[in-house]
């Protein structure tokens, strides 16, 4: 069964680069490929990896960086951004993210205050407001102390681009339509945690992203093992969520919500993982008929989308399946306990708050071995 492309379409490009199987397509510098990515050579307690230019053939509004990279005790990897147009950059270079997998050493953030007269950073997204940017480069840094015996290893990096506008479609491919199909990921409620651990971004009634990034990962079976959250104490109901929470945490944002921190945490557990932005709920369909559940971003009203009786604005939810007639079925883990997660609403609602809250945005998570579904014409996955 396909669906139609809708009938307008936003312009969105996504492209990622893995390593060291792209390590030539970009420039490396101080660094050595390895069998897991890219790491330092030597004694060298710093060195990067920059891409290519990336033309997406649009005037681009904003950018969202993702990677997926290791990083022992007291290494990170710092991620930058700058706007391409033509033959040569049109903004400076911006520092996107100082990530590491944990917190002990080094404070993973994102780095606030960022603005001049062509772009800003906003947490993990970087906003074009005065210059013409119709590409993107990524470049990033690992870092280690003197003396480490350790290197950080980059596995992947990529960006999803987006227009500020829409447009009439060209001819697309009609998507293989995921109505009909449920998958089986666990169902998991943030609220469990509800006012405690509030280091991590105010506690469990805030944890909405690393809860939905900790289902699918089990959903997976690739969640974290028993002795990597032996320290969480009191345990609670399901002390995998406090792992998640701490680890996708961004002290400058003061959250567990950062989406790339969210993607990258889900890659220490062996998955390939990235930010992107879809159009429509057609497109969310390939994804579930192909077996890959989506973790996605929406803004609402109280019951603006039938079913969902609070206000947010910014809510991550897991999209597991649609029902026979195209309503989507989602793993929603603002629920008092787990038995309250599995929530359907109606589709032209939740895809309207959805676009309208985050422009579309989608974390998708899946082993290397589980194929995407095809991509559009303008590539977005």
């Amino acid at each position: 069964m396909t669906i139609a492309a809708p009938a307008t379409r936003r312009d969105i490009a996504y492209r990622g680069f893995h390593l060291p199987a792209d390590q030539a397509a970009g420039t490396a510098d101080g660094l050595h490929a390895t069998e897991r990515g890219l790491a330092l050579k030597g004694d060298d307690q710093r060195g990067s990896w920059t891409s290519p230019p990336v033309p997406v053939g649009f005037g681009v509004a904003e950018v969202v960086p993702s990677w997926t990279a290791d990083s022992p005790d007291g290494c990170w990897v710092e991620v930058e951004l700058r706007g391409w147009h033509g033959d040569a950059p049109s903004t400076d270079w911006y520092l996107l993210a100082r990530w590491a997998a944990d917190d002990r050493a080094v404070r993973r953030t994102s780095v606030p205050g960022q603005r001049d007269d062509d772009a800003r950073v906003d947490t993990d997204t970087l906003i074009v407001t005065g210059a013409t940017v119709t590409g993107w480069q990524a470049r990033v840094t690992l870092c280690r102390p003197a003396g480490s015996p350790a290197s950080p290893v980059l596995r992947s990096v990529g960006a999803v681009a987006t227009g500020g506008g829409e447009h009439a479609p060209t001819d697309e491919p009609g998507y293989a339509a995921g109505r009909g199909r449920v998958l089986d990921v666990p169902r998991y409620s943030q609220r469990l945690y509800a006012g405690q651990h509030p280091q991590w971004g105010g506690g469990g009634d805030s944890w909405c992203s690393p809860t939905c990034t900790s289902m699918v990962l089990a959903y997976w079976g690739a969640e974290p093992t028993p002795e990597h959250y032996a320290w969480v104490d009191p345990p609670g109901p399901r002390p995998v969520v406090v792992h998640a929470a701490r680890h996708c945490y961004d002290h400058a944002y003061a959250g567990a919500g950062n989406w790339p921190f969210n993607t990258a945490y889900a890659g220490l557990h062996g998955v390939d993982a990235f930010v992107t932005r879809l159009r429509s709920l057609a497109e969310a369909e390939a994804f579930i008929a192909a077996g890959i559940p989506l973790i996605v971003s929406a803004a609402f009203r109280a019951d603006e989308v039938p079913g969902l009786s609070y206000d947010t604005k910014g809510h991550l939810m897991v999209l597991v399946g649609f029902t026979a007639d195209g309503d989507p079925v989602l793993n929603d883990p603002y629920a008092p306990d787990d038995d309250g997660v599995r929530r359907t609403v109606p589709r032209e609602r939740f895809e309207a708050v959805w676009q309208r809250g985050s422009g579309g945005v989608a974390y998708v998570l899946r082993p290397s071995s589980v194929s995407l579904p095809p991509p559009p014409a303008q590539a977005n996955w």
